[in-house]
């Protein structure tokens, strides 16, 4: 198990892997969170420092008093409705590892439409994701279709750093830029606008997850409005007529995003919901 406290059934050791895990599972159950087994499973694998896969192998091994308080210690942050990305420092976006904490945005499974709706470009395309967070939509576009030209931006001086750490971590060039909405000097040139703006509004936040709540506020709620539309609504109104856009919005934004844009579709995600309208700046 690598550097993992182990005992061998000498005093020091207090419990074993497979009574972590099931007292880990039970406090995050009572939290209220969504899968505790599964919250518990990551959170003790990333501690001892194995695959979760390692567990069930593992569960009559012992462990130190230190890593017990390593584990309470993690699961005592989870049970406060943390996000577990931010408690592993980690999350998987369409199979690329981003590092992520509470300077950005934890990247959602429905973001990967993004990615998508970019994939059928011709070869040396030039693509600009406004807002980019962690990085992970124009990482993992990258990662999918290297003969791209992809470029980045966002407001935040702190997010641009975490997508330029993943961006050098994986070895990929990703040029970041602090900038509000579409930089001057892409508003020619670029073929296609990738955006997960800020959607959600400050009475309905309340009305989510409250994992929510420990997300930079910037990224979620912005100055999204009453509608929640604000935002993208500014970046639609800056960008050059005629470019082909891609923009993330709430379930049930559709209509007004495909009167927002020409000739616009709208994709749905994995729950059935509208979830990313491609079309062109009006």
């Amino acid at each position: 198990m690598g550097s993992v406290e182990t005992g061998s059934g000498d005093e020091a050791s207090v419990a074993t892997i497979g009574v972590a895990l099931d007292r880990a599972a039970a406090s995050i159950e009572a939290a209220g969170c969504e899968d505790p087994r599964g919250d518990a499973e990551a959170l003790v694998a990333d501690v001892l420092g194995v695959d979760r896969e390692e567990l069930s192998r593992s569960g009559s091994g012992e462990i130190s008093p230190n890593v017990v308080a390593a584990i309470d210690a993690a699961v005592a942050r989870r049970a406060e409705h943390e996000p577990l990305a931010y408690i592993l420092g980690r999350e998987s976006f369409r199979g690329v590892e981003l590092l992520v904490d509470t300077r950005v945005l934890i990247p959602r499974r429905e973001t990967g439409l993004l990615v998508e709706a970019a994939l059928d470009l011709p070869e040396g395309a030039h693509v600009h994701e406004v807002g980019t967070g962690s990085g992970a939509v124009a990482l993992s576009l990258l990662s999918e279709r290297p003969d791209l030209r992809v470029t980045a931006s966002d407001l935040s001086l702190e997010a641009a750093e975490v997508a330029r750490e993943n961006a050098k971590r994986l070895g990929m060039d990703l040029k970041v830029m602090v900038a509000k909405g579409l930089p001057p000097e892409y508003a020619e040139g670029v073929d296609m606008v990738l955006a997960n703006l800020p959607y959600v509004t400050d009475s309905t936040i309340y009305e989510r997850s409250p994992e929510i709540q420990h997300e930079p506020r910037i990224a979620v709620t912005g100055d999204c409005g009453e509608d929640g539309l604000g935002v993208i609504r500014g970046l639609v109104a800056e960008t050059p007529s005629g470019m082909r856009m891609a923009l993330e919005h709430d379930t049930h934004h559709g209509p007004a995003m495909r009167e927002m844009l020409r000739d616009a579709s709208t994709m749905t995600d994995y729950m059935g919901g509208e979830r990313v309208t491609v079309g062109f700046a009006p």
